[in-house]
């Protein structure tokens, strides 16, 4: 599999969305995947119209960002709408945030909880109507780390969850993704020498899902060079990865409402031929 370096300088162009307001709130069925003592965890999930029971339907598990200690699910509401009408089951999961006022506390509690979330799902698919063999994670920033995690890394699983469920994704949709956790990489002073625990660039292997990554060029967190090292390795092992590089843009320029929604609209139509091409929708889109 060859590598796939794709520069895209930002134009006009309206083709999805003409509102700019970024939403804060998540959309769909409110759902408790898990208790964590007093508190009930949510996530929110919003099915296809024409959705029945007794579906098959894809899904993908949205993870905001906010550098693990802040940020709400509603981060990928607009996504979550868009592929719904593309008949994709979206789920926007919250998850514990990491309190560093008090003490350098690792991301541990997150992984937990992006883990508990996707076995929830799985458990639940035939009442969804998912299949479980064709669930994405998808995320951006701390919450690209997420998606990444639950579907590379082995490890850090809530004690309370049924192992017996896989929490793997089965594909991934990054955007601009914590996914080095190394010496020269996002995290590294809380995480320090137990970054090999934690990031999904030192986890590549030949079973990682298959993935899709957006980074502007002028990220101040994640650098070029990471994502093309990235989809290197993951190229070495024989897995798909293709690396989308935006012209002139900054950390969280994919987020509906920034730039016009141009960034916005030209990365949710990169992950709908990218399921396309995983046989998980069909090609015709709807605009």
């Amino acid at each position: 599999m060859g590598l796939r370096r794709i520069v895209l300088p930002i134009f006009l162009l309206s083709i999805l969305s003409s509102s700019v307001a970024h939403s804060a709130d998540p959309v769909g069925e409110r759902h408790s995947y898990k208790t964590v003592g007093e508190r009930e965890m949510s996530l929110y999930i919003t099915k296809p119209a024409d959705w029945m029971a007794g579906d098959l339907r894809p899904a993908i598990l949205f993870f905001h960002g906010g550098s693990w200690t802040k940020g709400k699910p509603g981060q990928f509401t607009e996504h979550s709408k868009y592929f719904a009408s593309r008949g994709v089951v979206c789920v926007q999961v919250e998850y514990r945030l990491v309190d560093r006022k008090e003490l350098r506390e690792t991301p541990e509690k997150c992984i937990n909880d992006a883990k508990s979330a996707m076995r929830w799902v799985r458990s639940k698919a035939a009442e969804f109507g998912i299949d479980p063999d064709r669930i994405a994670s998808g995320g951006g920033s701390a919450g690209g780390h997420l998606a990444a995690f639950i579907g590379m890394v082995d490890g850090m699983d809530d004690p309370q969850d049924d192992l017996t469920i896989s929490a793997k994704s089965n594909a991934m949709l990054l955007f601009n993704p914590v996914f080095d956790n190394g010496p020269d990489g996002y995290g590294y002073g809380e995480i320090k020498e137990r970054y090999p625990e934690f990031s999904p660039l030192h986890n590549i292997s030949a079973d990682d899902p298959p993935a899709i990554v957006f980074l502007g060029d002028k990220d101040q967190l994640i650098p070029v060079e990471t994502a093309f090292k990235f989809e290197a390795q993951m190229d070495a092992v024989g897995v798909s990865c293709e690396v989308m590089i935006f012209e002139g843009m900054e950390h969280g320029f994919f987020n509906h409402g920034k730039h016009e929604n141009q960034p916005y609209e030209k990365t949710i139509l990169a992950c709908d031929r990218f399921l396309v091409g995983l046989g998980w929708l069909k090609a015709e889109l709807i605009l």
